[in-house]
């Protein structure tokens, strides 16, 4: 079951969230489902990849702590049985254990895997929180 997506800015809310000051890229698994998270964007003339946070239903992750350097950042997620709860058409490297990959070619023949990516335009805000939400939300 594919999973529907709404993303919200974390400036627009500062008012409502103690600290949210901080910069910051938050995941927000909003579903019934325990969501494996893994996260691109592009540092330093390349993209880099890296994952797993694993984010419990109900439950929040902050997966980048620094101010948000791209303006998008790339999102994949799976459930415990390794279907994709969250994909989209970016096609990035992720590994089976924790990982942390430069660049998004050749996958395969770098003994990676390779996984599609949902795009998040964070409008070159310092902070920001992604939610995932099941499709009957």
């Amino acid at each position: 079951m594919k999973l529907s997506v709404l993303s919200g800015v974390v400036a627009a809310l500062t008012t409502l969230v103690p600290n949210a000051g901080q910069a910051k890229f938050t995941f927000c698994n909003q579903t019934l489902d325990v969501a494996n998270v893994a996260i691109s964007a592009f540092n330093d003339g390349a993209f880099e990849s890296s994952g797993w946070w694993v984010v419990g239903p109900n439950q929040c992750a902050e997966v980048i702590s620094q101010s948000l350097r791209s303006r998008f950042v790339y999102v994949f997620a799976k459930d415990v049985f390794g279907r994709a709860l969250l994909d989209g058409v970016a096609s990035m490297c992720v590994d089976t254990g924790r990982f942390q990959i430069r660049g998004e070619e050749e996958c395969l023949t770098r003994g990676y895997i390779d996984a599609r990516f949902h795009e998040v335009d964070t409008q070159q805000s310092d902070s920001w929180t992604f939610f995932l939400r099941s499709a009957a939300d």
